[in-house]
């Protein structure tokens, strides 16, 4: 079973519990894990969130900028996929590298999004959109059934 669907939200933080709600809704229809949806549910609130925050040119104030989110719900695996139109990471891979492994305070309210993704998925992608600017955070996770689903894969 395939499951695929992408939105196209503004950067409004009102839409972060909009994919988190529509990405649950879907996991549960198709019978996955609860305790999988939930781990993927929260990564995708923190691409979500960060997309938000750092994912478009605020000096235009443009009220429409907006950011995409992509999920795949395929065989075993789970991918999503966040993308905006913000300034992207700068310095190439490196900086990525370092930008993620970095960890921030317990008390901190901000800086631990991207090391929650990377604990809750089993492969992380984070990089610069090349072509057309922009960040690119991508995971996904092995799925998990749950025994009454009719819909798992064979």
């Amino acid at each position: 079973m395939s499951i695929w669907w992408s939105l196209h939200l503004r950067r409004e933080a009102a839409s972060v519990p909009l994919a988190r709600r529509l990405l649950l809704g879907t996991m549960e229809t198709a019978g996955v894990d609860p305790d999988i949806s939930y781990d993927l549910s929260v990564a995708l609130t923190e691409a979500c969130a960060n997309a938000v925050e750092h994912g478009g040119d605020d000096t235009r104030d443009d009220p429409a900028a907006a950011y995409r989110v992509t999920a795949y719900l395929d065989g075993e695996r789970c991918r999503i996929e966040v993308s905006d139109t913000g300034p992207g990471f700068t310095g190439g891979t490196a900086a990525v590298s370092a930008a993620t492994a970095r960890t921030a305070p317990a008390d901190a309210e901000h800086g631990r999004g991207l090391c929650l993704i990377r604990e809750l998925a089993d492969h992380v992608h984070i990089g610069s959109a090349s072509a057309r600017g922009g960040a690119v955070v991508s995971f996904d996770k092995i799925i998990k059934w749950r025994d009454d689903t009719p819909l798992a894969a064979v």
